[in-house]
């Protein structure tokens, strides 16, 4: 018998998995659900969401639809690519950083309403569960988690359309048959894996991409752009200042229109397995290329070769859900304060799926062409260093030539 929920904060999405969820958790544990919906800029339209929870019976007051667009982009996803991050050294790390911000609003609800528990629909083989559950702990310490795909019988397509029925849950015509494909989105990325994408040496099929059209289709002619950074953040592009929403989504539109942040991966899950999945990160990846070209000129060399010692253990730790730990934060930390005079313009240049930085200026740049020229530098270098500098580095290799000789 499980132990008795009064409340429950529900993460929901309105679609067939969560919606069976609702119903199992009012009868297995005969509690009142309350639906939360989080706008992350998935681009749904989120309404049929509160409809459906009305008509499963929620009390209105208890229907939550969150707009956190702003709030994903300016505390999560900024934070993240301060650090550069990206998990084994290619994912953007899109659907890891949303679940921190989910599992947050879900534990303020709960507390609001007088919730004793949250419940989630991801899968017990995945990385979501852990991510979610880590994130409720570190928040709420006792409270009660309930996973019901780790709980129920219903471990099939068929058998989640037979509960539904029998329940009068409404059911899309294409949820009937095996689904091709899952999918995650947000503002930062939509991620497509499973069924067609199982097989690592098949080529991804063209209906699966969704946020970017084919790099052979995308304009003959480049594009050029500016992105604007102050203390790390963007703020502006092509010279209007814009919000951090607000200039993810205009990125997100020039990296589709130019076939721009497709990622075909093999990833380890933190829960053991390899998995194949595709990703669309249009305006991440020209984002991020642009970060670390306002960083090369900003940075000193110390302190960014450091941050790219970190940046394989920071993204691991989002990876695998650890966003409110305090190895995370005290990265974050060293991170932010490296960030200080990480402020200038990048100019990109857009083309056929590819990014790349042709300029980079800065108030705080470290670069001194007086310094670097190859035609005369009025004495600002001197040559002749040189000699002491690779002798004294030499010292130990000569001294284990002559031993070993």
């Amino acid at each position: 018998m499980s132990d008795p929920v009064a409340r429950v904060v529900l993460a929901y999405s309105g679609g067939l998995d969560t919606s069976v969820i609702l119903k199992w958790l009012q009868q297995h544990y005969a509690c009142e659900v309350v639906t939360f919906t989080a706008d992350l800029g998935q681009g749904e339209e989120l309404e049929p969401a509160r409809e459906k929870a009305l008509r499963a019976g929620v009390r209105p007051d208890h229907i939550f639809i969150d707009d956190l667009r702003e709030e994903f982009v300016r505390d999560f996803v900024f934070p993240m690519m301060r650090a550069n991050a990206h998990y084994e050294g290619l994912y953007l790390l899109g659907t890891s950083i949303a679940r921190p911000l989910i599992a947050k609003r879900q534990i303020e609800i709960a507390r609001a309403v007088g919730a004793d528990a949250v419940a989630h629909g991801a899968t017990g083989k995945g990385n979501d569960q852990v991510r979610f559950e880590l994130s409720y702990y570190a928040l709420a310490p006792d409270i009660k988690v309930i996973a019901p795909w780790r709980e129920w019988d219903l471990t099939s397509r068929s058998k989640l359309i037979e509960f539904a029925e029998a329940h009068q849950i409404a059911v899309a015509k294409d949820k009937r048959g095996e689904a091709p494909f899952s999918t995650d989105a947000n503002l930062l990325h939509t991620s497509s894996e499973g069924k067609v994408l199982e097989d690592p040496w098949a080529e991804v099929p063209d209906y699966v991409y969704s946020r970017t059209v084919a790099p052979e289709d995308a304009p003959d002619a480049p594009e050029i752009i500016t992105i604007d950074f102050e203390r790390g953040d963007g703020v502006a592009l092509n010279g209007e200042a814009l919000s951090p929403a607000t200039l993810l989504t205009r990125l997100n539109e020039l990296g589709r229109k130019h076939g721009i942040g497709r990622l075909d991966l093999v990833e380890n899950r933190f829960v053991g397995m390899k998995s194949r999945g595709m990703y669309e990160t249009p305006g991440g990846t020209i984002y991020a290329l642009a970060h670390r070209g306002i960083e090369q000129l900003t940075l000193d060399r110390g302190a960014a070769h450091l941050k790219d010692e970190l940046m394989p253990r920071y993204a691991e730790l989002i990876y695998n859900g650890f966003w409110f730990a305090p190895e995370r934060e005290m990265l974050q930390a060293a991170i932010d304060h490296s960030q200080q005079k990480v402020t200038g313009a990048v100019r990109l240049k857009l083309y056929k799926g590819g990014v790349y930085v042709i300029g980079r200026q800065s108030p705080h740049s470290l670069y001194s062409e007086k310094v670097v020229t190859f035609e005369d530098d009025q004495g600002a270098y001197d040559q002749r260093d040189a000699a002491g500098f690779i002798k004294l580095n030499a010292l130990r290799l000569r001294l284990l030539g002559r031993r070993d000789r």
